[in-house]
């Protein structure tokens, strides 16, 4: 990857889907070991966005997208560009938890280590030890690894999905409303993560609010029916709104 850190940026880009959001035109920049947050109402084309963050939207119905998605320089919509191998660089966590229902705590963890082939079980073990206490996960389930993963909370299966996530070492985690169907205790822990792990990895997390995006994030991109209204640090984008559209949203005039 080069001495870098790695960024991931968007070129013009244009995106359909079925039953999704058109967007168009979006060029943006993510710098790397930060949080960035994208808002707007709903159907506003957020999600469909970040689903052309790691080549998602090949697997919706109709969908298809022009221009380029470059993560540290490299298109990942290129023909030698694995969909599969670029997921494990792009990860995502979306707004219901997703535990693998026949898997285990640990195996839930340990999926996307599979691609790898068979690793030693010793370092399976290590990798999903470290990825749940990145997760605050480890000293809640480290004796019953080999329960079912649906015996967790709410809150705690989110958090073990951000796990797997994170077990592959990304570079990049895409975060599509992590705790919209949580309490507010799983929702506050989510967040302390969100905040710790960028440290390692770039963050991009779509969230409907507000405050949420204003005590986690770097930097804040508006959308508006299916375009970028305006992007800008978080404190900019929050204080000093150049766009009357993003100065009504946030104030809550609409949305």
């Amino acid at each position: 990857m080069g001495e870098q850190p790695p960024r991931m940026e968007t070129d013009k880009l244009s995106a359909m889907y079925g039953k999704f959001t058109a967007v168009k035109g979006i060029s943006l920049s993510f710098a790397a070991n930060q949080v960035h947050a994208l808002i707007g109402p709903s159907g506003c084309g957020k999600s469909t966005y970040l689903r052309t963050l790691n080549r998602l939207h090949e697997v919706s119905a109709g969908g298809w997208i022009t221009g380029r998605v470059l993560l540290d320089g490299e298109d990942i919509y290129a023909s030698s560009v694995n969909p599969i191998q670029l997921r494990r660089r792009v990860g995502m966590v979306f707004q219901k938890p997703t535990p693998f229902p026949t898997m285990s705590i640990r195996d839930n963890v340990a999926a996307g280590l599979m691609l790898d082939g068979r690793l030693p079980k010793a370092e399976v073990d290590e990798i999903v030890e470290r990825s749940l206490r990145q997760a605050a996960l480890w000293d809640e389930v480290k004796d019953r690894l080999k329960a079912s993963a649906l015996g967790l909370s709410g809150g705690q299966q989110q958090r073990l999905c951000l796990a797997r996530t994170i077990a592959p070492q990304p570079e990049v985690i895409l975060l599509d409303e992590p705790t919209a169907s949580l309490d507010p205790q799983g929702t506050q822990r989510i967040e302390e993560l969100v905040v710790s792990l960028k440290e390692h990895f770039t963050i991009i997390i779509v969230t409907h609010n507000m405050q949420q995006a204003a005590r986690l994030s770097d930097t804040t991109s508006f959308f508006y029916i299916g375009q970028l209204i305006e992007h800008g640090t978080t404190k900019q984008i929050f204080t000093a709104p150049t766009h009357e559209q993003t100065e009504a949203y946030i104030t809550g005039r609409f949305g």
